[in-house]
């Protein structure tokens, strides 16, 4: 159904992407996997027909093709925000925006099949629920739920699994099986060797913008992976650039995060309810939990960007919220990255400029920045091996190179509080490796303590230790464990 040989794309006007030769047959399951930047969200495209094809020769005979993408994702997101702005709602105004079920059915409609695929992905509960208001993990749910209404013969799934808990992977590996067994062409697009279900009959290897080897999974696998982990040893001897300024120095009597009865709602929905919690001195926090329990939406509440934060009653590093501090006092002392940042860092500035505005907790560069500030950017760009990228505008980043340059961003002030909302999605098994150390090495320096929050338990940094962990109810509420890890953890 699609044969390629001796084909090149067009990446961009100095960039091309090569495929010397690619068959894959009807009813055939394929992963590609490759580190980031190497090209493999052209190759998804290229197999979808997106991407123009300079020479050589490629044919395509499947008619419904259906391609998923983190930028699809965002572009959804982005356009249902802009659509309807809450912002703009006067105070007796319904809210608006498209629920769920509408963006499932917005192509095809079909209640029977959306229920049907909401329920094998267990996101029927949210069918009536705004689309702009789900969690990442809901949102990639919903996603895949819209596509397969159409019944595609081709599906290509761009990094399918992150975002996704536990569950959710578990429940999309055995719905892709039995789409397969069924005769559905499927072609996986990974950062992750262990991301590729053992279903899959056929991997691809790229790298350096070309797809350097096909084969069956286990012959690969023997290969290629012993070379990623390998890899991983060198990362032992990394040092990280010191801080702009020295941080600020909390004495260990003072609790730096301390909230007492926290609760959040939307459309007097309860997302957070009587949560007490406290981080105190040396504490390193895992945040653990399926997708829409409320992780994201309490990390909201402490960086100050949850409307409802003023009205909790939450104190940071000694001082109460609402007290008379600004948005940016509380920031200074924070490092953050999320995928709602990733999704709203869309000015046109330079890779550099990216790292430099963590400086001042802005999404953009607005005032004059330091020569040592500009030195310690070059050392973190060589640490990203971006240096050759530094003056390039960010969004020609592959999308796992833009989220390594923004989790850099909230280390670069060496910040008191570190908090990583799902840092590591999109990034493949090395660049996951380098910024678990990075995390230990700027933790080992005393200046900063964690609030990390992962789906996969082995992205936790081995900094790591309390956990909090929330836990769903019969009727959907949630609970709260707390645990004190053994150091070994």
């Amino acid at each position: 159904m699609i044969e390629i040989e001796n084909a090149r794309y067009k990446i961009s006007d100095y960039m091309t992407f090569f495929i010397p030769n690619l068959v894959i047959k009807k009813g055939e399951s394929f992963a590609f996997v490759g580190n980031n930047g190497s090209g493999k969200s052209t190759l998804a495209k290229s197999l979808a027909n997106e991407q123009q094809l300079l020479s050589g020769d490629a044919c395509n005979q499947f008619s419904r093709v259906a391609h998923i993408s983190f930028e699809l994702l965002q572009k959804l997101v982005d356009d249902e925000w802009k659509k309807n702005n809450t912002d703009l709602l006067s105070e007796d105004e319904d809210d608006t925006g498209l629920t769920t079920a509408q963006v499932i059915q917005e192509n095809i409609s079909n209640d029977d099949l959306c229920k049907k695929l909401a329920n094998q992905f267990g996101i029927e509960h949210l069918l009536n629920r705004r689309f702009k208001y789900l969690s990442t993990g809901e949102t990639r749910k919903t996603l895949l739920c819209r596509v397969l209404m159409s019944k595609p013969e081709l599906l290509i799934l761009d990094e399918p699994f992150d975002g996704l808990d536990t569950k959710s992977r578990h429940q999309l590996t055995l719905l892709l099986a039995d789409l397969s067994q069924q005769g559905l062409t499927l072609v996986l697009v990974l950062n992750r060797f262990n991301d590729i279900p053992e279903f899959v009959q056929f991997i691809g290897v790229i790298a350096e913008c070309q797809l350097i080897k096909v084969g069956n999974q286990s012959a690969i696998l023997q290969d290629e992976v012993i070379k990623a982990f390998a890899n991983i040893e060198t990362l032992n001897s990394i040092h990280l650039p010191g801080p702009d300024e020295l941080p600020i120095q909390l004495t260990d009597e003072l609790p730096r995060v301390i909230l007492n009865h926290g609760y959040v709602q939307y459309n007097e929905t309860p997302v957070l309810s009587d949560l007490n919690w406290r981080v105190n001195a040396q504490e390193n926090w895992q945040i653990v939990g399926p997708n829409g329990a409320g992780k994201s939406t309490l990390l909201s509440l402490i960086t100050g960007d949850h409307p409802q934060g003023y009205s909790n009653d939450l104190t940071l590093f000694g001082r109460k919220r609402g007290s008379g501090e600004t948005i940016w006092d509380i920031k200074k002392h924070i490092g953050y990255v999320s995928s709602s940042l990733h999704l709203d860092y869309r000015v046109s500035i330079s890779v550099k400029n990216v790292l430099l505005s963590g400086y001042f907790d802005s999404i953009g560069i607005y005032c004059a920045t330091s020569d040592r500030q500009s030195k310690l950017a070059d050392e973190w760009l060589a640490l990203l091996n971006l240096s050759h990228k530094a003056n390039q505008p960010f969004q020609s980043l592959s999308w796992g190179q833009q989220r390594l340059v923004l989790i850099t961003r909230a280390l670069v002030k060496h910040p008191t509080l570190l908090i990583l909302d799902e840092p590591l999605q999109g990034l493949d098994q090395l660049n996951r490796e380098l910024v678990k150390r990075w995390i230990d090495l700027l933790i080992e320096n005393g200046y900063s303590q964690l609030l990390f929050v992962s789906h996969h338990v082995e992205d936790a940094p081995s900094c790591i230790t309390h956990r909090l962990t929330f836990v769903r109810s019969p009727d959907n509420s949630y609970k709260y464990d707390f645990e004190k890890l053994s150091v070994t953890s």
